[in-house]
This record gives structure tokens, C-alpha cells and sequence, in this order.
């Protein structure tokens, strides 16, 4: 499909687009049309250009097709002439002419032995061309506006056309004369005629007579009977669409405006008119997938369902777009009258709010096996917009909305709320609270669903006790930003609250005294979203200036920079887990990361920071002659000169060998396996062989052989003791043998000075 400059190959299991190189495609061949008057030829699976060459029209293509062999090729051009290419031999075998204006169908014939192509330009007359002769045999003349497709019977007798003129005529292509015009009463931009011999009475076929599909600007897939003008068959709209009056067709998002046929997997594709392309199985024209095209300016997103399987994101429209990541498949949630401006999910995943300008408040529910989503309840209650929404943490029991009338409000949930049913609840708000000056931007809900903190515009945000009676506390104020707040958020952990500023900044506030405790400064411009990760030790923070940045709270640095957009990022939500992060932004793309958060990074600064506590601990241990605790300890912290430190310790005390001996004896089994395997590495010195051959002394003169034989590497770690220790033992020999000689020229020098 053509994506502006660009074309893209859309793999339809995994939704996603395998190369960006479309008027024309064949099984191995690609050919594209460009204003520049050239065409190309391309091995999309290589996404290399094979071929280019001038396509003659004096202005640019307007329409192609291949025949069913994939060696001709006919390109309809805006100049009103068809010609058509040899694409094997590379060279063009025909110059149509005699079509007014743009020729903005071209078809070939599907018996390919009769060699006729179908065209139809501005005259609104259908054209059959004789290739033999290159002359134009007949003019269908049936419509009264544009021709939008043509298909053909099984047995290539029989031709359906379609119009905007809200009609479809079936021709006979024997007598060239049309035997039936059904009216449709919608302009029509596809028609598909059903395959024969195949059960599809799901969808209305009863009969053997040719019957066909149409779709248009109703949206909706229609089945008619070619021989009565009836229509058997229209597909119902899920419980998640609106229906569109006649008046409103012509600006009917849910329009079609293609479709075709995939036989070989019966299927049915059709494109919207924004731009989504929807997949239906046959025979009963279930949805299978849905790949949304444009998504305008993305407001919130948040993960979805178990796993974190699914995203929900809220676009600059009316409507809610569900995705699946595996497939990145989409479901279209219809509801809202108003543009939706922020979401929040549940604890339990697969339920989630949205709030938008239409002063409402829906709640959703994806239902776990299928995956579908609807709308379980519902309320309005709001005099403005409703700008920020957020769910209870503990359980599914109520949300609280803020709006741009300066309020709060807190509403209950009923206690069951079934995806599989079809009654929707209307919500009603249990408490009301004139909150702030001006709009509400954010709320957050604490973890234990006791606390709520609003940030407005006014520069300020406020803590609020939750009570079990419905109302609301005002528990004080955080004031300190410059400008308006757009986002709060609870620590998951500490009595902390974040918040993001217009003034570029974030920061942390103590819940007790409400002071300002941190803040950190980094973005160019307005801090739209901040939210903890990494188990509350990290923030997550995005910007106005497209920017995504991460930063430890402890240390109050940002440790990672995102270019993440190329404007303001509005959504941002990591994943349960931390180990997924997605954002949406104003430049209409979404994006999930992974890794981002980077949790190896904050478990190994945890460590770090874990045996800084533990060495402090270790210190107090040895202060107070804690020997036995001091070393277990060490040994915990698998630093072997740590332990030595310890052993160094006991053994400058009186007592040192049986202080010693009673310490190491009483440690765990895998602590003397440690110990022994740090000996090893204390007696490759000579500083510390002393250390090591008095611990040495102590396990091999205590533990029976049989328990050291059950060692882990036992075995290597003596045989890496006994060349050291026999070098230590040379170096004590050549000492004592020195020592000895000094002892005696020291006694010779006595015995002569008495003499004297």
C-alpha cells in the first residue's frame, strides 16, 4: 500500500511492515506509478528496484493491472489514454485511445484467451477494448456517476459493476447489454462476486443464482442476489460501533473505499476511509484483523490484558484504538462523542477508564479469551471537559475524575462487570469537590486507594484523603512550581509524591510535610508525563521537546535519554513487569521500548547500595566483638578481602588461636566451603599466608577428612594450596636459618664484650 513517497509490504500475521520500497502487484512482481512520470519494476521481497522506465503518458498514471498471466501490464493515465506493457520482454505492445478524461479503472478480462480489457473514465461509460484489434468494441452505458470496480462470474460471462451513483449493474457479456441494475441505495466502492459451489448461507445465499458483495459508504459489507435485486444479507456492526444517518454518509469515517478478494484463504479485505484495512473470513464474514493507518495525534496509551499483550491508545478523535502487539492487529472502540483525552487501567488489567470533551466517563472490559473489548459502564455527570482520570489501585471499586470545571468527582463501581454481557451500567458520582482555580491536568490514586493528589493549572497540587464515606479531605498543598502541573504520580513505595511542570521540571514531595525534596531539571520545555519505575528507585519523565529521559532518584541524575519523538509526548506507561515501555506522541506514532528502564542497572545500584548497608553493619559487628555474626556477614558478601579484614581482627586479640577456632567451627557448612576457597586466595600472597595457614590449621585439624572431601572443588583448591605453601615454607626456612646466624653473631658479640 502507499504510504505518501513511500510503499509499503505489510506482512498480515504480524501486522508489520517488512519493507518500505501501490497500484499494481503480482504474486513476484511489484510496479509502481509515480508523478514523475516513470514506472518501476521491484523484487519486493528484496525491496530492490529491478527496472524503471518512461511511461509515455504526458501526465501521470491514474490506474494499473496486471493480467492474470503477469506479463501485461495496463497503466490508465490522467491524459485519457490506456497502454499497456509487455513486462516480460520489456516494451509496450498497446496505445489506447478515445477515453475522455482520467481513466481511473482499467481490467483485463479474467479469460485471458479472449484478450479484452475494461476501462471507464470521466464519462462514466464502461469501455471494452479488443486487444487484437486495439479498438474499443463497446461502451457499457448504465451509470450516471463514477465507476468504481468491476468483477466477474466463475464462468466469465457475467460482469458486475459498481457506481457512486448507488447502484450496481449486472451485464451480460454475450449480448454486451445489462440484464439487471440493483439499486443499493449507497455509493458503492467495491463489489466482489461471491465464489460458486461454496456454503454461505451464514450470509444469506440460499440459492445457486450469482450473488455479489458491496461495500461503500454505509460501511458496512452487504450481500445481494444478482437475479431478484435483493439484498440477503448486512453485516451488523459490532456492539462497539455507531450507525451513521444517510445525511452523514459522505463524512462517514467507517466508508469503505476498497475492496477485493484473497481466494486461496477466503477472505475479504476492505480499507476505510481512515485509512484502516480490515480482514473478514469467509463464509461468515467474522473479523479476522484490523491495521489501523493513521492514528492523528496520539493523547494517552496504556498497556492492556494479562501479560501485557495488548496497548490502548487515545488518538485526537472520538474513538478508542485497542492493539495487539503479537499481530499489532486493532480494535476500533466506538463511544465517546468527543474527542478522548486520558486513560488510566485497573490492577486487574483487562479493565480500564477513558474520560473525554464530551464530559463523560466510560469504563471497558477486554474479555480474556477473545480478546474483545466493550464498554461496561458509563457516566456523565461533568459540566466541562473531563481531562484526567484515574482507576483504584486495590481493587476494581471506583475511579475519580478531574475536569476543566475545576472539580472532582469519585464514582463507585458496580461489583460485577461482565465483557460478555450487554448491558452497560450508568455510573453515578458519589462525591463532588470544587478542587483547584483552573483545569484539573492530572490525578493519581495512592496504592493503598487512602489518598488522592490532583495537579492543576493553578500551579498547585493537592493531597486528598479518600474516605470509606465517600468524601473528600483536603489534606494540604504542594506549591513550589512556576507553572501549570500536567502529570502526578504516587511513589509505589515511599510516602512520595512526583510531579511534572510547564516550567520544565520534575519533582519529589514528602507526604508528611508536604517540603519539596527533590527536583530535577533536564527537559527544554514542558514535563508532560512522569510515572515510577524500577520499584519506585527510578522516574520515567517526557516532554514537549519529543524527549523521554531517566533518572535515579537517589542520586538525582538522569542516567538515559530518549529522542523518542519528533513532538510533544503525551503517553507514557511502562509495563507491570518494567521490562516494556510505551509512548505515544503528538507526531501521531506510537512506540513500545523495551529495556528501557534499564532494572539491571537499578538491582545492581540496589546491591551497590545493599552492601554499603552491610558493611556498615559489619563495622558495628566488629566494634562490638561480634566475631561469629561478623564473619557469617563477609562471607556473605563474597568479598574475600572483606573476610580477611575479620580474620585479622580475631587474630589480633588475646586468645586469637582458640577465638578463632571457635568461630570458624561454628559457621554453616557453605561458609566453610567459602572460607576454604578464599584461603586459597590469601596464600597466594605473602602478606596474608599467615591468615590463611592459621584458618588452614584450624579446618584441617577439626573436620574429619570425609566432610572436606564433600567440598565443592575441594580437591583443586588443595592442590592449589601446596605449591604456595611450600614456597611459604622455603622463605620461613631461609628466615629461621638467618635469624639463627644473626642470633649467634649477637652471642659472640656479648662474650666479647665481657671479656674486655
Amino acid at each position: 500500500c502507499t504510504c505518501g513517497s513511500r510503499v509499503n509490504v505489510l506482512e498480515i500475521s504480524t501486522g508489520k511492515i517488512i519493507h518500505c520500497c501501490l497500484f499494481c502487484v503480482q504474486p513476484q512482481l511489484l510496479v509502481t506509478a509515480s508523478r514523475a512520470l516513470l514506472l518501476k519494476q521491484w523484487d519486493w521481497r528484496q525491496a530492490k528496484c529491478t527496472r524503471s522506465w518512461k511511461a509515455i503518458h504526458t501526465v501521470p498514471v491514474a490506474s494499473m493491472t496486471f493480467d492474470s498471466t503477469s506479463t501485461l501490464l495496463a497503466t490508465g493515465g490522467c491524459d485519457g489514454t490506456i497502454k499497456l506493457w509487455d513486462v516480460v520482454k520489456q516494451y509496450c505492445t498497446h496505445n489506447l485511445k478515445g477515453s475522455s478524461g482520467v481513466v481511473h479503472l482499467v481490467q483485463f478480462h479474467p479469460d485471458i484467451k479472449r484478450l479484452q480489457l475494461f476501462s471507464s473514465s470521466l464519462d462514466c461509460g464502461i469501455r471494452m477494448w479488443d486487444l487484437r484489434s486495439s479498438q474499443c468494441v463497446c461502451v457499457l452505458q448504465s451509470h450516471y456517476s463514477a465507476v468504481t470496480s468491476l468483477s466477474f462470474s466463475s464462468d466469465s460471462s457475467t460482469m458486475i459493476s459498481s457506481g457512486r451513483d448507488k447502484i450496481c449493474t449486472v451485464w451480460d457479456l454475450k449480448t454486451r447489454k445489462a440484464k439487471r441494475t440493483v439499486p443499493v441505495y449507497e455509493a458503492v466502492e467495491g463489489v466482489v462476486v461471491l465464489p460458486e459451489n461454496t456454503d454461505l448461507s451464514q450470509i444469506g445465499v440460499r440459492t445457486k443464482d450469482l450473488h455479489f458483495i458491496t461495500a461503500g459508504s454505509k460501511g458496512v459489507l452487504r450481500v445481494w442476489e444478482a437475479s431478484t435485486a435483493r439484498c440477503v444479507y448486512t453485516q451488523t456492526l459490532s456492539s462497539t460501533s455507531t450507525s451513521v444517518s444517510e445525511e452523514d454518509e459522505e463524512n462517514n469515517p467507517l466508508s469503505l473505499t476498497y475492496l477485493f478478494h484473497l481466494p486461496t484463504s477466503s477472505r475479504l479485505a476492505t480499507v476505510t476511509a481512515e485509512h484502516n484495512i480490515l480482514f473478514y473470513q469467509l463464509p461468515e464474514l467474522t473479523t479476522l484483523q484490523q491495521f489501523v493507518g493513521y492514528n492523528d495525534e496520539v493523547l494517552d496509551v496504556k498497556f492492556l490484558g494479562k501479560g501485557d499483550t495488548h496497548i490502548v491508545v487515545a488518538t485526537n478523535s472520538c474513538q478508542l484504538k485497542v492493539f495487539e502487539l503479537l499481530t499489532n492487529s486493532c480494535q476500533i472502540l466506538y463511544g465517546h462523542t468527543d474527542t478522548v483525552l486520558t486513560l488510566d487501567v485497573f490492577r486487574k488489567a483487562s479493565l480500564f477508564a477513558s474520560c473525554a470533551k464530551d464530559r463523560s466517563v466510560h469504563v471497558w472490559q477486554m474479555d480474556d479469551d477473545s480478546g474483545r473489548v466493550r464498554c461496561v459502564a458509563q457516566g456523565s455527570s461533568h459540566t466541562n471537559a473531563v481531562g484526567s482520570i484515574s482507576c483504584s489501585r486495590m481493587k476494581a471499586s471506583f475511579i475519580v475524575t478531574g475536569s476543566q470545571d475545576c472539580t472532582l468527582k469519585v464514582w463507585d463501581l458496580p461489583e460485577e462487570l461482565s465483557a460478555t454481557g450487554t448491558e452497560i451500567h450508568q455510573l453515578r458520582p458519589r462525591t463532588t469537590e470544587k478542587a483547584h482555580d483552573k483545569d484539573i491536568n492530572s490525578i493519581s490514586v495512592s496504592p493503598n486507594d487512602k489518598l488522592l493528589a490532583s495537579g492543576s493549572q493553578d500551579r498547585t497540587a493537592k493531597l486528598w484523603s479518600l474516605s470509606g464515606d465517600g468524601n473528600l479531605g483536603l489534606l494540604g498543598v504542594f506549591r513550589g512550581h512556576r507553572r501549570g502541573i500536567w502529570a502526578v504520580c504516587f511513589s509505589p513505595i515511599d510516602q512520595v509524591l512526583a510531579t511534572s511542570s510547564a516550567d520544565g521540571t520534575t519533582k519529589l514531595w514528602g507526604l508528611q510535610d508536604f517540603s519539596c525534596l527533590k527536583t530535577f531539571e533536564g527537559h527544554d520545555a514542558s514535563v508532560l508525563k512522569v510515572i515510577f519505575v524500577s520499584r519506585g528507585t527510578q522516574l520515567l519523565t517526557s516532554g514537549s521537546d519529543g524527549l523521554v529521559k531517566l533518572w535515579t532518584i537517589k542520586s538525582n541524575e538522569c542516567v538515559k535519554t530518549l529522542d523518542a519523538h519528533q513532538d510533544k509526548v503525551w503517553g507514557l506507561h511502562a509495563s507491570r513487569k518494567d521490562d516494556k515501555m510505551v509512548t505515544g506522541s503528538a507526531d501521531s506514532n506510537i512506540t513500545v521500548w523495551e529495556d528501557v528502564t534499564e532494572v539491571e542497572l537499578a538491582e545492581e545500584q540496589a546491591k551497590q547500595e545493599d552492601q554499603i548497608l552491610k558493611q556498615q553493619e559489619l563495622s558495628n559487628l566488629l566494634h562490638e566483638k561480634k566475631y561469629l555474626k561478623a564473619l557469617g556477614l563477609a562471607i556473605s558478601l563474597c568479598q574475600p578481602h572483606t573476610v580477611l579484614t575479620v580474620i585479622k581482627a580475631i587474630r589480633q586479640r588475646e586468645e586469637s588461636h582458640e577465638l578463632l577456632e571457635k568461630t570458624v567451627l561454628k559457621l554453616r557448612v557453605d561458609q566453610k566451603e567459602s572460607l576454604l576457597r578464599y584461603c586459597v586466595v590469601w596464600n597466594t600472597n605473602a602478606r596474608n599466608c599467615h591468615d590463611a595457614q592459621a584458618v588452614l590449621q584450624v579446618l584441617l585439624t577439626h573436620l574429619p577428612p570425609e566432610e572436606l572431601l564433600q567440598y565443592q572443588g575441594v580437591r583443586t583448591h588443595l592442590e592449589g594450596l601446596i605449591p604456595y605453601t611450600e614456597r611459604h615454607m622455603e622463605r620461613i626456612g631461609r628466615l629461621q636459618q638467618a635469624s639463627m646466624f644473626l642470633n649467634y653473631m649477637w652471642q659472640k658479640m656479648r662474650v666479647a664484650g665481657a671479656t674486655r
